[in-house]
């Protein structure tokens, strides 16, 4: 069974950083794209950040540019995403997903084949 599941979330101040983990079981990790979307209420998902099986190649947002950074541990099954710099309109759900099919990071959501369950990122002002 396969199983992401991230950790991280919690509540910071504007500027603030927190770093997500994205720990995967059931598939081997290794060999699959690993994205971060995030969705806000009343909106849609979109992407923040992509990163290749090999964590030779990163893709971000233009809102997070700069700010954000992901990174993966393939003999962890993790994959990671440091925040810094945090804005209010960062608070959001922030959930990591895994496909197979592309070499290159994707940003459809739809082509990812897997999810984790979502975690919480809420930045005052």
């Amino acid at each position: 069974q396969v199983q992401l599941v991230e950790s991280g979330g919690g509540l910071v101040q504007a500027g603030g950083s927190l770093r997500l983990s994205c720990v995967a079981s059931g598939l081997r990790f290794s060999r699959y794209v690993v994205g971060w979307f995030r969705q806000a209420p009343g909106k849609e998902r979109e992407f923040v950040a992509g990163i290749r099986w090999s964590g030779s190649s990163t893709l971000y947002a233009d809102s997070v540019k700069g700010r954000f950074t992901i990174s993966r541990d393939n003999a962890k099954n993790t994959v990671y995403l440091q925040m810094n710099s945090l804005k209010p309109e960062d608070t959001a759900v922030y959930y990591c997903a895994a496909e197979i099919h592309f070499i290159n990071v994707v940003t459809r959501s739809d082509e990812y084949d897997y999810w984790g369950q979502g975690t919480q990122v809420t930045v005052s002002s």
